[in-house]
């Protein structure tokens, strides 16, 4: 299994925001700067974080982006829901997508392993992920002894 670039991609981008939530707006441009990503790939992944409400943006000189809850209130399966979807394959969303699936035994592996997943990623928030990269990163810097 591997998640796309774009929700990997998402997820640092709202990581960021939530490191800088309550100092005000965000530009785009300092985020790909600091995250080593594309301005313009990350203004593509913004849009539905933007439709969805996790996100606002102010216009202008002093505008940006901010996050609209705060971090504790968004999970990272609010994030992964809307950057991947909401369902691991099709078939779990719609059984009408596959005539095989009162039979099939993968279909309840799948079932198993998508509600592994949204219980992990709705255990976890945003203020939770910057803890762990504070943690992280001042691990990274201190001395071994």
């Amino acid at each position: 299994m591997k998640l796309s670039t774009r929700s990997r991609y998402g997820l640092r981008l709202m990581l960021a925001l939530a490191r800088n939530y309550g100092k005000g707006n965000t530009f785009l441009k300092e985020i790909a700067r600091e995250e080593g990503i594309s301005e313009k790939y990350l203004s593509l992944i913004i849009i539905p974080l933007k439709g969805v409400g996790l996100v606002n943006s102010v216009r202008g000189a002093s505008g940006g982006y901010t996050l609209a809850r705060e971090p504790a209130q968004i999970t990272l399966k609010d994030i992964m829901d809307v950057l991947e979807g909401d369902c691991l394959v099709d078939c779990l969303k719609d059984p009408l997508f596959c005539s095989r699936v009162n039979i099939c035994a993968s279909h309840d592996i799948w079932a198993m392993l998508s509600g592994r997943i949204s219980e992990t990623l709705s255990g976890i928030t945003l203020e939770q992920l910057v803890t762990m990269n504070k943690d992280k990163l001042e691990k990274s810097v201190s001395p071994s002894i």
